[in-house]
């Protein structure tokens, strides 16, 4: 680490649960943020400005002058250009020194498993099941930790699902993918632009503390915001020894 960068993350390195190898342990990291939008946005940047070494954003999507009401890595001269293309100019112009790579694909279940064979830790910043689960099994399939945020309206949640902690429950365990769920987007529905930056942010600091192996993460609860209220509730989560996904392993 040269003088520069002990100087950019001075006020980690202060930290003694961080220090210099915490810090060392971000710059050797590699986060996977599966979508840029509401909640890739604030994630991203703080996993940029912290010194993630490399960060694979992926998005298949454009942007819109809709997005721009919460999805805070675009800007209003760049409607019409791919999100991870945006994404990419705001996070380097954050932090010039890490990898960037953009993404602008849907991942299917052979990309993501060839991308999770260098990752450290994934972010699920995506809005509908059928990607949550092949995210999930991905991870599962790889011992690679997930951490997995949603916002819509007021309502926030998120949690940790680590498969290389035996006791710990993943997505479909919470979820079960034969199971229907009611598929409900911010398009139809809304949702209150600040609630995304305290969820994404929230992501970006459980991804930082398992890259650091740091703290207690949110493995086996799931935290549910009211942001209405700004009432917090926590559920915990039992691992299901008959689950699809994780119950053989």
């Amino acid at each position: 680490m040269n003088d520069n960068q002990l100087l950019r993350y001075s006020r980690h390195i202060l930290l003694d649960e961080i220090d210099i190898t915490g810090q060392e342990k971000i710059a050797a990291a590699h986060a996977l943020v599966i979508g840029a939008g509401g909640l890739g946005s604030p994630a991203a940047l703080y996993l940029a400005s912290a010194g993630t070494g490399k960060i694979t954003l992926a998005d298949h999507d454009t942007v819109d002058l809709t997005n721009l009401q919460r999805q805070i890595l675009h800007t209003t001269e760049r409607i019409g250009l791919s999100k991870v293309s945006s994404g990419k100019q705001t996070l380097a112009a954050i932090n010039p020194d890490i990898e960037i790579v953009a993404l602008d694909e849907r991942l299917d279940d052979t990309r993501l498993h060839a991308l999770m064979q260098t990752a450290t830790v994934v972010l699920d910043c995506t809005d509908n099941f059928a990607t949550r689960h092949a995210i999930n099994r991905a991870c599962v399939a790889h011992g690679v930790p997930l951490v997995s945020g949603a916002a819509i309206r007021f309502d926030g949640q998120i949690s940790v699902f680590d498969p290389r902690d035996a006791a710990s429950p993943c997505y479909a365990c919470l979820f079960p993918p034969d199971q229907s769920f009611e598929e409900i987007r911010c398009a139809t529905m809304g949702v209150f632009a600040p609630l995304v930056g305290i969820i994404g942010s929230m992501q970006a600091a459980e991804a930082l503390k398992l890259m650091m192996g740091i703290g207690t993460s949110l493995a086996g609860k799931l935290q549910m915001l009211d942001a209405l209220s700004m009432e917090w509730t926590t559920i915990k989560i039992r691992r299901d020894a008959a689950c699809h996904v994780c119950g053989a392993h």
